[in-house]
C-alpha cells in the first residue's frame, strides 16, 4: 500500500477508525457510503490495507483483459493551484487474470467493486468482447462490476457512450449478467461509469437507455476533458482527464440532472472533486446515494475519510 499511496502523491498513511453507518444500495449492504474510485489500485494489490482506512466500499482498477502499459510517460499531472491532477494513465494494468488472483486471496470485508474496460487495440466495435471476457473473470469475486465507458485516456472509447452503441453495449451487458446469475447463483450489480462532458440532449437519451434496460447503477462522473477553472495554469495544455475541485460543481449538476431524468429509481454514484466532508454532502443533496474520492485523497490524505465520514453523520443526525 505504501508504495501504491506513494505513487499517487497522497500525502500521510493513518486513516479513519472504522465508521458503521449501513446504508443498502443497489441491493448491497454498504458499511458506509464512502468509497474509493477506481485509478488508485488498478491492479488488486492494497484491497486490505486501503480497506483498514475505513472505507465503506473500495473499486479497484479499470482491469482489461490482456496487460498492457498504459500511455507514455510522464502521464500524470498535478495542478496545485486548483486542487486537481490530469491524467492520461490509459487504463495500465496487469490484466484481468492477475486481478482475479489477488481477488481471491483478499479479507477486507467491505463492499467491493471492480472497473473493466477494453484494451486500446480492441476496435470499438469488438469492445463488447472485452467487457464480456472481464465480467467472466471477476464475476465470482466482485460485489458490484462497474462499466468504464467514459475514460477520455483511451481512443474512442467515450464512442461507447453514442446511443445506438451504448443500448447494444448494455442490452448484451445485461443479458450476459443474467446468464451469470444462472450461472453462479448471485446478482452482481453492474454500474455504468459516465463521463461529465455529455451535452444535456445525450444526457437525457443515456438516462432513457439506462432506465429501459433497468442498470443497477451510475457513477457519475469520470475525469473531464473541459480546461475549465485552470486557464493559463503550468500544464493546463497536457492532454488528458481533468479530475479534482475544478471538476466538483458540475459533476453534481451532472448528478442533479440525473437523478431527475431517472426519476430516483437507478442509484447514483457520485465522484467529482470531493475535497472536504461538505463536498459529500453537497453531492448527496444533488442526488448521490454513494459517494467516491480520488484526487481529495491525494490532496488531503487519508484524514480526509474521518472529516467526510463525521461530516456526513453529523447532517444525517
Amino acid at each position: 500500500m505504501l508504495r501504491i499511496m506513494h505513487h499517487a502523491g497522497i500525502v500521510g498513511v493513518r486513516g479513519a477508525a472504522p465508521v458503521r453507518n449501513p446504508k443498502t444500495v443497489m441491493g448491497l449492504t454498504f458499511p458506509n457510503m464512502l468509497g474509493l474510485a477506481a485509478g488508485l489500485d488498478k491492479n488488486g494489490e492494497a484491497i486490505d490495507s486501503l480497506g483498514a482506512l475505513g472505507f465503506g466500499f473500495l473499486e479497484v482498477g479499470t482491469v482489461t483483459p490482456r496487460p498492457q502499459p498504459g500511455n507514455p510517460r510522464p502521464r500524470l499531472f498535478r495542478v496545485q493551484e486548483a486542487n486537481a491532477v490530469i491524467n492520461r494513465m490509459g487504463f495500465n494494468n496487469d490484466g484481468v487474470d492477475a486481478l482475479v488472483e489477488r481477488l481471491k486471496s483478499r479479507r477486507y470485508k467491505g463492499v467491493l467493486g471492480v472497473n473493466i474496460g477494453k484494451n486500446a487495440d480492441t476496435p470499438v466495435d469488438e469492445a463488447w468482447l472485452d467487457y464480456r471476457t472481464c465480467m467472466r473473470r471477476i464475476y465470482p469475486y466482485a460485489d458490484y462490476i462497474a462499466i468504464n465507458i467514459s475514460s477520455p485516456n483511451t481512443p474512442r472509447l467515450r464512442n461507447l457512450q453514442d446511443p445506438s452503441k451504448l443500448n447494444s453495449l448494455i442490452d448484451k451487458v445485461k443479458n450476459e449478467q443474467h446468464g451469470l446469475l444462472q450461472e453462479h447463483g448471485r446478482h452482481v450489480p453492474v454500474a455504468i461509469k459516465i463521463s461529465p462532458d455529455l451535452e444535456m440532449p445525450e444526457l437525457e437519451r443515456l438516462a432513457e437507455i439506462l432506465l429501459e434496460h433497468e442498470i443497477d447503477g451510475v457513477i457519475a462522473t469520470n475525469t473531464t476533458t473541459d480546461r475549465s477553472g485552470i486557464e493559463g495554469m503550468e500544464v493546463a495544455g497536457e492532454e488528458g482527464g481533468l479530475s479534482g475541485e475544478p471538476l466538483k460543481i458540475h459533476s453534481s449538476e451532472i448528478i442533479h440532472s440525473l437523478k431527475r431524468m431517472m426519476k430516483g429509481r437507478i442509484p447514483i454514484i457520485g465522484v467529482g472533486g470531493i475535497m472536504s466532508g461538505k463536498d459529500a454532502v453537497e453531492k448527496i443533496k444533488a442526488g448521490a446515494d454513494l459517494v467516491q474520492i480520488y484526487t481529495g485523497l491525494i490532496y488531503r490524505g487519508p484524514g480526509l475519510i474521518s472529516e467526510i465520514l463525521k461530516t456526513v453523520q453529523d447532517k444525517a443526525g
